[in-house]
């Protein structure tokens, strides 16, 4: 049977691709800057014998053709980019790059991806269709790879019928996988303002425009725009996470800059919410007698799992893993470029235990000591493989998308 011999050759591959993911480890890059990460990939998919393209600088784009190459078209993606992180983790493997750490795990998914390829190349007359391989640059970094990628035609010729990818979850044990129907990770955008005025003596405050009392002023009511404004119901959330301004105790400084993140679930309420943003601000830091600059940068939308493609990867998931192992995960406000491919085609995004308390493995991801139970590479190869193999996107609702 197919999974048997899918589940052995992950096993016999498991090593092979713990020292790909140790490799690609020690040798993180930050957004937009993964050559060598890149050039490995191609070199890998060269030794297994998958054609490929680069496309976005960093991106690559592999073709795998199974049996009648035309029954269907599956995505499979993976992320590649790093953090700028220090590592901390005392391993063989750690960072060798100062200041850069694959602390989100794309290291894994990449990897994972890899070892699906070889497994789904040895096997490409067992199942049909065609499957195309996404590595893709620049998920941490706004406006994120995905756009560019799709900017630069990687959803066409082939154009896939639907788009599956995982992410590592240091919050679910190693051995279990978790999805969601529907939204299941927020949208993302970036606030900055800087407000001024001329400055002025802190015992004369009645010259000037207090920027710093401002700032306060305005960081408070920000906040009633997702308190009053937003459908309770529908998750929400604006953080100021910086201020700066001012260096003596007797200076109404000239500037105080502000920086934050707006988070949604809901795109309407998304783009309601940056007009009321730009109007409360505009209005409270003028009223006060100051001058506003405010920019926001709009970055990744919701990722939103189409239910019934969803729930076809999920049941073949429970397939392959047992149901039991197979749970439904939480909704969060984190923000993933993924949700630009779940705008375009069918999406299920999940995730992947890589937890392992007695091991320690418990921290979570984007902190300096991050890691994973690396037996999830065997799962991982093994169920990104069965899915490629067996998800037939056209299924859905008896018709594709």
């Amino acid at each position: 049977m197919l999974a048997e011999k899918i589940q052995t050759l992950a096993r016999k591959y498991a090593d092979e691709f713990i020292q790909v993911r140790h490799h690609l480890h020690a040798h993180p890059e930050l957004s937009y800057q993964e050559f060598a990460t890149s050039t490995f990939v191609q070199e890998k998919l060269t030794e297994i014998g998958i054609p490929f393209q680069v496309i976005s600088e960093t991106g690559v784009v592999a073709i795998i053709e199974g049996k009648n190459p035309s029954k269907r078209v599956l995505a499979l993606r993976a992320d590649m980019d790093a953090l700028p992180i220090q590592e901390e983790n005392e391993v063989p493997y750690r960072s060798v790059n100062i200041g850069v750490m694959h602390a989100c795990g794309h290291d894994v998914h990449t990897t994972l991806l890899l070892g699906a390829a070889k497994i789904l190349t040895e096997l490409k007359d067992e199942w049909e269709g065609t499957l195309k391989l996404i590595f893709q640059p620049g998920e941490e970094k706004n406006p994120g790879g995905a756009s560019y990628m799709i900017r630069d035609g990687v959803l066409e010729n082939p154009s896939p019928q639907g788009i599956i990818a995982l992410h590592v979850h240091p919050g679910l044990d190693f051995g279990k996988l978790s999805f969601r129907k529907g939204r299941v990770m927020a949208s993302a955008d970036e606030i900055y303002i800087t407000i001024k005025s001329k400055g002025g003596h802190a015992a004369a405050p009645h010259l000037t425009a207090d920027t710093v009392l401002i700032a306060a002023q305005l960081v408070v009511s920000l906040q009633q725009i997702i308190s009053r404004n937003n459908n309770p119901i529908s998750p929400s959330v604006l953080s100021i996470c910086s201020i700066q301004g001012g260096n003596a105790t007797n200076v109404i400084p000239s500037e105080v800059k502000m920086m934050g993140t707006f988070r949604a679930m809901d795109e309407a309420w998304r783009y309601k919410a940056h007009e009321l943003i730009r109007k409360q601000a505009t209005g409270l830091v003028e009223g006060m007698g100051a001058e506003l600059d405010l920019h926001i940068d709009v970055g990744y939308p919701t990722v939103d799992n189409d239910p019934a493609f969803t729930e076809l990867v999920w049941k073949q998931a429970a397939t392959w893993m047992g149901a039991q192992n197979v749970l439904e995960t939480e909704m969060r406000m984190g923000a993933e470029d993924f949700g630009y491919y779940s705008q375009q085609i069918p999406g299920c995004f999940f995730r992947i235990g890589v937890r392992n308390e007695e091991k320690g493995i418990i921290h979570q991801v984007h902190t300096p000591h991050f890691n994973i139970d690396e037996r999830a590479i065997e799962k991982g190869i093994g169920v990104m493989a069965w899915l490629g193999a067996t998800v037939f996107p056209h299924s859905v609702n008896g018709s594709v998308g």
